[in-house]
């Protein structure tokens, strides 16, 4: 499952890969946002990821492009 983070304040978005569903991360999100903490994830590698909910400006969940090579035309 692809992640997209947007921080407020700066210019890249952060992409990641994560094993979490869905509906996992959604609910991470939340959890983070209501109780004013920090959004946590961790990628298919085991590193962690971690944004103050206050500085989240979006979440996009999404899945990824595996297997995609090349030019469309």
């Amino acid at each position: 499952m692809e992640v997209k983070i947007g921080i407020q304040n700066a210019v890249r978005e952060l992409t990641v890969e994560t094993d979490e569903s869905a509906e996992a991360v959604e609910k991470l999100v939340a959890d983070a946002i209501s109780g004013e903490g920090v959004f946590t994830l961790a990628d298919t590698k085991g590193r962690r990821v971690i944004v103050p909910s206050a500085k989240l400006a979006y979440v996009e969940i999404g899945h990824g492009t595996v297997g995609q090579v090349g030019f469309r035309g």
